[in-house]
């Protein structure tokens, strides 16, 4: 018989890697929002889920369970199958922890496949989320890298998470670059992923001295900052990273390659088009549809970012910010080390 799991149980195997946790729900309800690091193995098909709901509704109970069966029987070997390559122990969970998992669960363990479920499933899972995200302890001292648009903040922290500090990325949470731009070539995540990610991430550091975070505004793409990481933002340490504007358009053409996503830059455009210079707005428009990318970014920095951003710095005094005058995003690492406390392993 297959054994229940909380959720903290399943989080806790999980970062043992001990278990692989699989959502049996349909795709787009996994896309919807799921456990990180959970594969889909949906035991019915968006169009099969729909046909069962629609009998539930017009028919009734009995004769959708009855075409439910029909449609899990046929695809069962298969099923079957998928789950036993997966070498660890499996935890499966739908969105209460009901008849998919049930099924799903007692399935394999009749086939002598070891299997557990999530108690109440993805429900309880977004409750404790909720929980966790209303309740965090969380006092490390926060490192916020300020800058021009095009200073790399996002790489940096890459780069500094790879060096062994404690990191936490907020744009790569949202799935975003946190400007009107910032979802070419991406598909922004929504808040419930954004919450599991960023607990994910920052449970493991509320015991850290610090950490460093980029200084974002309240909301992301689709998502929007919880309490906690916003009172860290203002109580923390400013950084801000002075680099020329000419290697800040090198590095955001490199970055976002337009040339593979022209139609979304118009159209990103086209929503601030109103709001630059109108002559500067014409050669941009007129760059973009040229292909001369970098020439576009340099004019968006001087007309549009920079500016925006200078009336954003001006919260801060001299005193209340470090100043980081480097060529590139190369220098700034270098002396972001220099400045930044040793980072300390945490558990």
């Amino acid at each position: 018989m297959f054994q229940d799991l909380s959720v903290e149980q399943l989080l806790a195997m999980q970062k043992e890697k001990k278990i692989v946790a699989v959502d049996v729900r349909s795709p787009s309800e996994y896309k919807e929002a799921t456990i990180p690091g959970a594969l889909n193995i949906p035991l019915f098909n968006d169009e099969e889920r729909a046909e069962i709901g629609t009998i539930y509704k017009q028919v009734g109970v009995q004769a959708a369970k009855d075409r439910g069966l029909e449609i899990v029987s046929a695809k069962l070997p298969e099923f079957i199958k998928t789950f036993s390559a997966i070498p660890q122990h499996k935890a499966v969970f739908c969105w209460r922890g009901g008849m998919r998992s049930r099924t799903s669960a007692t399935v394999l363990d009749l086939m002598g496949i070891k299997t557990f479920r999530l108690d109440g499933g993805v429900r309880a899972y977004r409750r404790w989320i909720v929980d966790q995200i209303e309740n965090i302890d969380f006092k490390p001292e926060a490192y916020l890298l300020n800058g021009y648009t095009g200073s790399g903040k996002t790489w940096l922290l890459h780069q500094l998470q790879a060096k062994g500090y404690p990191v936490l990325d907020l744009e790569g949470m949202a799935n975003h670059r946190g400007s009107i731009f910032g979802q070419i070539g991406l598909k922004p995540h929504n808040q419930k992923t954004f919450d599991s990610l960023l607990i994910k991430d920052a449970l493991p550091l509320q015991s850290s001295p610090f950490v460093v975070l980029e200084a974002e505004s309240k909301r992301i793409g689709k998502a929007v900052l919880p309490e906690f990481i916003a009172e860290r933002k203002e109580q923390g340490t400013q950084l801000f990273l002075d680099i020329p504007r000419t290697e800040r358009a090198r590095f955001l053409v490199e970055d976002y390659q337009p040339w593979k996503h022209h139609e979304e830059c118009m159209k990103a455009f086209y929503r601030i088009k109103a709001r630059i210079h109108t002559p500067a707005a014409a050669q941009i428009e007129a760059s973009l549809n040229a292909g001369e990318y970098e020439d576009a970014v340099m004019l968006l920095l001087e007309y549009y970012y920079d500016p925006r951003y200078e009336h954003t710095a001006m919260r801060y005094s001299e005193e209340e910010r470090i100043t980081l005058s480097v060529k590139n995003a190369e220098e700034a690492l270098t002396e972001l080390v220099k400045i930044l406390p040793v980072p300390v392993k945490t558990v």
